[in-house]
């Protein structure tokens, strides 16, 4: 026998879902084509964030970290950890030209697998020839696996050029996907994926762009730069000014500086700053030492002029939503997407006494 359900009202969309009382409420809403806002599904980013109008929820772990009490008290809940547990009726924002687009399960071949780094996998992935995948820069997909199990993994192509649709993957300790790509998946392998999903997506304005990088997050933020320096909003040439800033531990974990250095080359309008967290020395003129967020802040005193971007690990994130506010970043103009482990992956990463902080949701 399964777990009871609930029906969801979700406004102002006007949509009814239901979901299974042992199951994420978010979960329900992306199996029933809803993209409503999210990015992390592990409680820390607050992406999917919504208020709660009616009903009874439970969170099985207690309160999310991403949730302050001030915002529990004020009737707001996470939909990636909540569970249902009456009728609910929720107030999501809306993102019309996201939830406008059609959520679809596709297979798919790997078609060629290209080491970035020691730990980064380049994966292409091929559709068939009859489908597509209509997606903007900056949104991602889900591989689904057996058991019910599911990686998600950011879209690094842009959607101009999504005959091949990228993605970059980060091994993770015990990880049994990851482990495959890495040695014994080969090219050819056929896989089912789910997508376009996320919210995290570029915005055409003519502000000045802050794009923050922490390891893999690069991926979506390479989406978004191709579309922008290759497209242009609208098809025509863009000259919004860019700084990409890009967090890594080494110099080698920086795995398409080359790509990036050949862009600041050809566009005029960007700028690039690789940040080490854990180099003891820099070897290029374009190198830091220390915390990406903390860069930042210490090149723009003031932030209020800027889009910003951000993609990487819940502590950068969490860093960049709690300081940039106080150097005049507004709220509408801070847009993130946090990784994390997948739920199985973080309890195979632990049994290696791996660290779990700091590492991006690629397992």
């Amino acid at each position: 026998m399964g777990a009871r359900e609930y029906t969801v009202l979700v406004e102002p969309h006007g949509r009814r879902i239901t979901v299974a009382a042992d199951r994420p409420i978010l979960e329900g809403a992306l199996a029933a084509g809803l993209n409503l806002p999210h990015s992390c599904k592990s409680g820390h980013c607050s992406s999917c964030r919504v208020k709660l109008r009616a009903g009874d929820i439970e969170y099985p772990n207690g309160v999310p970290l991403g949730l302050t009490p001030q915002e529990a008290q004020g009737g707001n809940i996470l939909l990636c950890q909540a569970r249902a547990r009456s009728d609910l009726v929720v107030e999501a924002r809306l993102i019309a030209s996201v939830t406008d687009v059609e959520i679809k399960t596709l297979p798919c071949r790997i078609a060629q697998l290209t080491p970035l780094a020691p730990d980064v996998m380049q994966v292409f992935l091929r559709l068939p020839a009859v489908e597509t995948l209509k997606f903007q820069p900056g949104q991602y997909l889900d591989i689904l696996l057996d058991r019910g199990r599911r990686r998600s993994f950011s879209i690094a192509s842009p959607p101009h050029d999504s005959d091949l649709l990228e993605l970059h993957v980060r091994r993770v300790p015990g990880g049994g996907f990851t482990d495959g790509l890495f040695g014994t998946t080969p090219v050819g392998s056929l896989l089912r994926i789910e997508g376009p999903i996320g919210q995290f997506v570029y915005q055409e304005t003519a502000s000045p762009l802050l794009m923050i990088a922490g390891g893999t997050g690069f991926a979506p933020l390479k989406s978004m730069l191709r579309h922008i320096l290759e497209a242009g909003i609208s098809g025509r040439p863009c000259e919004r000014p860019i700084h990409l800033y890009w967090g890594a531990r080494q110099a080698h974990d920086v795995y398409e500086e080359g790509l990036v250095l050949e862009w600041v080359r050809q566009y005029p309008q960007l700028r690039f700053t690789a940040v080490l967290s854990e180099a003891t020395e820099t070897n290029a003129p374009h190198h830091r030492l220390g915390w990406v967020h903390e860069a930042v802040l210490a090149d723009h005193p003031s932030l209020e002029a800027f889009d910003v971007y951000a993609a990487g690990p819940p502590a950068l994130v969490e860093a960049i939503r709690t300081d940039f506010p106080a150097r005049g970043a507004r709220s509408d103009r801070l847009f993130f997407d946090s990784f994390d482990y997948a739920a199985d992956d973080i309890a195979a990463v632990r049994s290696e006494t791996a660290p779990v902080a700091h590492l991006p949701s690629d397992g």
